[in-house]
């Protein structure tokens, strides 16, 4: 673990909904209920979209694609004064804008060898935390030895350094030098969100810094495969000690997010922080006349409150925590006579929170807490939200009968 930075957290503890005494539930250890490996593919715009078939199911030919950073020679948009006129609707949006605006930021990163990238990034502290996804950090997990800065609204360049990365959850945090003075966004509670409330995002689409857009909510606890964005390590092959996927527990937008939103903010109508945008569904290249992939009006945002936890831990020590149930999750039911929906539990390891707590083979687990889980990647989304050693109240389906137990998760190694 790094050594801790001198920095102390800059938010609260993690919100959690009242109803329950987690937001976020438990995990799948196996990777047998992925539908497809992913792939990676370049669109025609030069931006690395990380293809995966779409975790909670939805259209045919839909995928799932990491926004990553915007890559090649970007044109970073003159800083823009924002002018609130007239009522209504648009005003509205229009002062969400200029209340969030000074506290995102544009983010450059290189690899030093010619390729480069742009993304986006909010911004923590006023002495210049920025919290952003690792994969734009990581070009996409391309370099372990990135050079990143930040341009903020107003035009000011900065240079960054790594605080920390955390692959898993796809979050990274970084600081500006000689930074001072910034305005911190507000977080919201992201457990209180509700489908069809008002969302706006802010960010820099291929390099457009300053672009807002706007939508709703459009669902709640969507879960998500995408291919790990974790940094390569000397002397060691990509795939070799690591996750191939992260799972995500996300909101569903129909703001318009594209690559280099990645790591922006996802508002609520008070022009606080709801998420942070990271991937998009499209219909791939395969669908498109163009033969790229593009937004679709469904993007992803990894919820304010489990970003909120992990910058805190990135903050406290260079790393972040993700909870372990000690499960392998099958695909179906395991028996015909079971109708129940939820994550069938195929294997459970010995000594695990799983079987500490009760949990026995063949259960259907159907909940964490208060989010319901319907498939095997629900599990594992709600379960790696949580930090290690959470205690998280997990309902399931025993020969017919609906019980509940208490578990307290293991840490995953990633």
């Amino acid at each position: 673990m790094d050594t801790p930075p001198s920095e102390q957290p800059v938010f609260g503890p993690q919100l959690r909904p009242e109803a329950s005494p987690v937001s976020s539930p438990p995990l799948m250890e196996s990777r047998v209920a992925q539908a497809n490996s992913p792939q990676r593919r370049l669109t025609l715009l030069g931006c690395l979209a990380l293809g995966a078939v779409l975790a909670g199911g939805g259209a045919a030919g839909l995928t799932v694609s990491a926004l990553g950073p915007a890559t090649g020679t970007q044109t970073i948009a003159n800083p823009q004064t924002i002018t609130i006129s007239g009522s209504g609707t648009a005003n509205a949006i229009a002062a969400i804008a200029a209340k969030a605006m000074p506290s995102v930021m544009t983010i450059s990163v290189t690899d030093g060898a010619g390729t480069s990238g742009t993304g986006s990034g909010v911004v923590l502290s006023p002495a210049g935390l920025v919290l952003t996804n690792t994969h734009v950090v990581t070009l996409d997990g391309a370099t372990g030895t990135p050079v990143v800065s930040a341009i903020a609204a107003n035009g000011k360049k900065y240079s960054a350094e790594i605080v920390g990365t955390d692959p898993v959850a796809d979050l990274a945090v970084i600081r500006l030098a000689g930074a001072s003075g910034l305005t911190p966004l507000a977080f919201g509670d992201s457990s209180t969100l509700q489908v069809g409330e008002p969302a706006t995002a802010i960010g820099a689409p291929l390099g457009l810094s300053g672009t807002v857009t706007t939508g709703i909510v459009s669902a709640l606890d969507r879960s998500i495969t995408v291919p790990s964005s974790a940094a390569p390590k000397p002397g060691i092959a990509a795939a070799q000690g690591m996750s191939a996927t992260s799972v995500l527990a996300v909101i569903q937008t129909d703001a318009a997010i594209n690559p280099g939103n990645s790591g922006g903010p996802l508002l609520n109508a008070a022009g606080k922080l709801i998420g942070i945008n990271v991937a998009i569904a499209s219909a791939g290249a395969s669908s498109s006349p163009t033969g790229s992939a593009g937004n679709i009006g469904v993007g992803f945002s990894i919820p304010a409150n489990e970003a909120r936890r992990v910058a805190n831990e990135i903050i406290a020590s260079g790393s972040a925590t993700h909870g372990l149930l000690g499960v392998s999750v099958g695909t179906t039911p395991p028996t015909a006579s079971s109708s129940a929906a939820g994550a069938p539990l195929a294997a459970i390891a010995a000594g695990g929170p799983a079987e500490m707590a009760g949990l026995v083979v063949g259960d259907i687990v159907t909940a964490v807490g208060s989010t319901k889980v319907a498939s095997a990647s629900d599990l594992t989304a709600e379960i790696r939200a949580l930090p290690a050693g959470a205690t998280v109240a997990v309902t399931y389906v025993r020969a017919a009968a609906t019980a509940q137990t208490t578990v307290t998760l293991a840490a995953f190694a990633g």
